[in-house]
């Protein structure tokens, strides 16, 4: 598989890395022990598959440290680590990657999607779309959905044994269905560890998104977490996306930076834009 998941015990540190050929970025998810040789670790695993960006999950008090190493800061996500707060870090390998082509419009889009008023209460959707949790037998389903709206994802969601995977991890899916067909579907990415969730894989066929459904699926998905103690939920959007970002800007979501260059979704690298919700 292109993403891998490593546990890395070194001398005088661990090291929780994520190494993405896909998207040609290596991440650093968590680390305990020595910064300095979780550094080097990073870059050296970085060299070693030819990543183009470095990115480290950072806690408030090492971020000095990262910065003295030619870090940049790109967002945050408030109480992340059990109340405190993470701190994207990165660092660039080649200039193109560095560099975005649609900066100043996302600026103008973020703008307009915060002019927008929150939202006090949601529309019901017509009474022919059915809102639930999605269950195992749904991934075939759910594959096809994300094979249907992206052309390019950062992760699999296009192959049902994947979904199938993350639910079996503890990803819960909510999704709306029509006439048998899952239209709109969102799932919620839970760190048992450190009590937060990201909102994420959200999706909806062209056809669907008038009636607003993705801002149901996040309600649902919000009280689930909240009725299973996970108070800091946040989600990264593609800054291109008016209606995404206008749906959690309209959910009480905070934005919280950008990062550039981040994967390929949609149809090309793309920049990711971080919004953050805390209840506690």
């Amino acid at each position: 598989m292109d993403i891998v998941e490593e546990r890395l015990q070194l001398s005088r540190s661990t090291l929780h890395i994520t190494l993405d050929r896909f998207n040609k970025r290596v991440r650093v998810d968590d680390y305990l022990g020595n910064l300095q040789e979780c550094i080097d670790e990073s870059l050296k695993v970085a060299e070693k598959i030819s990543a183009e960006k470095i990115i480290f999950k950072a806690r408030k008090e090492n971020v000095p440290e990262l910065l003295g190493r030619g870090f940049l800061y790109e967002g945050s996500i408030d109480k992340f680590f059990l109340g405190s707060d993470c701190y994207f870090l990165v660092k660039y390998t080649n200039v193109e990657r560095r560099n975005s082509s649609y900066w100043v419009k996302e600026d103008q889009i973020l703008a307009s999607v915060q002019r927008l008023p929150l939202k006090v209460g949601l529309d019901a959707p017509p009474p022919t779309y059915h809102g639930r949790k999605a269950l195992e037998t749904d991934a075939v389903m759910l594959a096809r959905l994300y094979r249907t709206v992206f052309e390019v994802y950062p992760t699999p969601m296009n192959d049902p044994l994947y979904v199938k995977k993350c639910m079996e991890s503890g990803t819960v899916f909510y999704i709306f269905e029509h006439e048998g067909v899952i239209v709109s579907a969102a799932s919620a990415e839970i760190n048992d560890l450190y009590h937060n969730a990201e909102i994420t894989d959200c999706a909806t066929l062209p056809e669907y998104r008038q009636y607003g459904l993705m801002k149901h699926l996040i309600e649902k998905l919000e009280r689930y977490l909240i009725s299973h103690g996970v108070y800091c939920i946040y989600s990264i959007a593609r800054s291109l996306s008016f209606g995404m970002n206008a749906a959690l800007h309209q959910h009480g979501y905070r934005y919280r930076g950008r990062l550039a260059n981040n994967c390929f979704i949609f149809d090309k690298m793309e920049d990711m834009n971080v919004w953050v919700k805390n209840d506690t």
